[in-house]
């Protein structure tokens, strides 16, 4: 969804995109309207480990070393980590070409999840070693970018992330799909927005459900979104109301029809729905990490709890969930909290970063009114990303 926002940002301003990712399964049933600007090269790859519908791509050093030979970027920029970005930094420094990148995903801290944990300090040593052959690496918190230069990493640099605030706000909120959960308008609902999977710590959510549950009997649990871990939830959690995957309006709506909004993931890099609840009216509660640490002043406009402290998180859920007058003041100031997140002020920041590394290089964009010049290559892989005029990117 970021990628997907930066592009069209990019494309708006008159640039023109080379995007290099791997064919997904389902493009078949899901063609790519052509779009002026944005050229899209499709590479081999292979299923994601756990995220099976989704594909990353393999390496490609040579065609991409032919690729840009016959068409110079001005600028690459790499957004996945995997294979095809390495070779992306290779083909690009090969050709002397500048390099910008973007730490998206905490690979390294998602190794625990899966069983790898031995794989954590090779992994973060090969990350490293990617980003610091780039120009700049993208983080999305001033948090992330002081964590990365302890870590090792050079040239980090903070970009944000955005929200859609015509799409998230509390206007949206509907007492029909709230019936539809099978709640009464006075009735609490705690709601959760993301992938069910290990790493998200999901099974914290359920706990402290339950102990919100033991003092307010009618309140509902309602998972948004979809994963490996779904099944298993729904045979723990038979009361609660799984909505599977929402796009869009019937996301946004999803959002506002909630009440108390529970976010005890430790694995982001931003965490987009962070922004996406606080805009939609929702009372907040997150570990102090990530994007929530950047945006929520505890007890303002949503609540913080010490990172890893499940004991805090459960006791904060239930105290939050009891206190109805609290929850209403977070949930007003909530959505003007984040008014200024616009995705058009993250394009800028985007492109104020390529200009930086462009100079550097002794390279300018074009002059206004000349055709537009290939600007950046993107390597994106391990993310699915949608929106709504470009169509599914990856």
């Amino acid at each position: 969804m970021t990628l997907g926002r930066i592009v069209e940002g990019l494309l708006q301003r008159g640039h023109a995109v080379q995007m290099v990712r791997p064919r997904q399964s389902r493009e078949a049933s899901e063609p790519h309207a052509p779009r002026e600007g944005l050229d899209q090269v499709l590479s081999h790859g292979i299923p994601v480990p756990t995220y099976g519908e989704l594909r990353f791509g393999l390496p490609s050093k040579g065609r991409l070393v032919k690729l840009w030979s016959e068409q110079r970027p001005d600028l690459v920029h790499v957004v996945t980590e995997g294979p095809l970005g390495w070779s992306a930094v290779a083909a690009a420094r090969k050709l002397h070409l500048p390099i910008t990148s973007s730490f998206h995903t905490n690979f390294h801290s998602y190794s625990q999840h899966y069983g790898m944990g031995l794989l954590k300090s090779p992994i973060e040593s090969y990350l490293r070693k990617l980003h610091n052959r780039t120009q700049a690496t993208m983080v999305p918190t001033r948090a992330m970018q002081q964590e990365l230069q302890g870590r090792g990493y050079d040239n980090v640099t903070v970009v944000s992330r955005g929200v859609e605030i015509e799409l998230f706000n509390p206007a949206r909120r509907s007492e029909a799909l709230r019936a539809s959960w099978g709640v009464q308008p006075d009735d609490l609902v705690v709601i959760l927005v993301g992938r069910l999977a290990k790493e998200k710590n999901v099974q914290l959510v359920v706990t402290a459900f339950r102990a919100i549950q033991a003092k307010q009997p009618r309140a509902k649990l309602v998972f948004v979104g979809d994963g490996p871990l779904r099944k298993s939830l729904e045979e723990a959690c038979p009361d609660a109301h799984f909505a599977g995957t929402r796009k869009h309006e019937e996301l946004a709506t999803h959002y506002a029809s909630g009440d108390l909004f529970l976010f005890p993931s430790l694995t982001e890099t931003f965490g987009n729905v962070v922004p996406e609840a606080l805009a939609s009216g929702l009372a907040v509660l997150s570990y102090a990490n990530a994007a929530a640490q950047e945006l929520i002043v505890s007890h303002h406009n949503g609540v913080l709890v010490a990172n890893a402290d499940e004991t805090a998180f459960v006791n904060a859920s239930v105290e939050l969930a009891q206190d109805r007058v609290h929850q209403q003041q977070l949930r007003m100031q909530a959505p003007r909290s984040v008014a200024f997140l616009a995705w058009s002020a993250v394009a800028d920041s985007f492109e104020a970063v390529l200009r930086e590394v462009l100079a550097r290089h002794g390279r300018l964009f074009s002059a206004a009114g000349s055709a537009p010049q290939p600007l950046a290559s993107l390597t994106p892989a391990q993310e699915r990303l949608t929106h709504p005029h470009l169509g599914p990117l990856h």
